[in-house]
């Protein structure tokens, strides 16, 4: 039992520094980012929000009651059918639609990022695997135990380039399936 927790403490302990490192690793990106990124961060949070839903609300409901005479002693200043306020819409879809796609096109590279570390780790992960197989394999011959062929075929690393392939290769297959099914 005590080596049970030993374990578990352990595992604990290897999981709470990884996290830690992950959080330092956040830090260190945040504080590196420029003035403008930080700006457009924070300006598509805002675009995202409830906030910038009532804001719009407002000021386009402030600018259509003003200019249909809805509220008395204002001048209109932006007859129907409203060119102006089109004008300031269409602006706004610019400048949003620019900093939406900032912010993607970072976070994309951020993800790059991540997808590449994930594929360096899983494929470090297989090689330590397979090693540790060949020092069953071998502790099992020492005890005279015939490990089977399913230990020899783990014993084998599996070069991720002919993973890929046959990523393709099904992919191209169940394509094919689809256009004929869609014919």
């Amino acid at each position: 039992m005590a080596q049970h927790e030993s374990a578990q403490s352990e595992v604990s302990r290897v999981v709470g520094q990884n996290i830690d490192a992950l959080i330092r690793m956040r830090q260190t990106h945040e504080k590196e980012k420029s003035r403008q990124d930080r700006f457009v961060d924070r300006l598509t949070r805002f675009a995202g929000s409830m906030k910038f839903v009532y804001f719009n609300l407002l000021l386009y409901g402030s600018w259509l009651a003003l200019n249909l005479g809805w509220i008395k002693g204002f001048k209109r200043f932006d007859a129907h059918p409203f060119v102006d306020l089109a004008l300031l819409a269409s602006i706004e879809a610019i400048f949003l639609s620019t900093f939406i796609l900032i912010s993607q096109n970072r976070i994309q590279i951020l993800s790059e990022k991540r997808a590449d570390l994930d594929l360096q780790i899983n494929l470090l992960s297989e090689h330590e695997i397979t090693r540790v197989i060949e020092l069953v394999d071998q502790i099992a011959r020492k005890l005279d135990i015939e490990p089977g062929s399913i230990v020899r075929d783990f014993k084998e690393n599996v070069p991720p380039e002919m993973v890929l392939d046959k990523i393709e290769e099904q992919e191209e297959k169940h394509e094919k399936d689809y256009k004929k099914k869609a014919i």
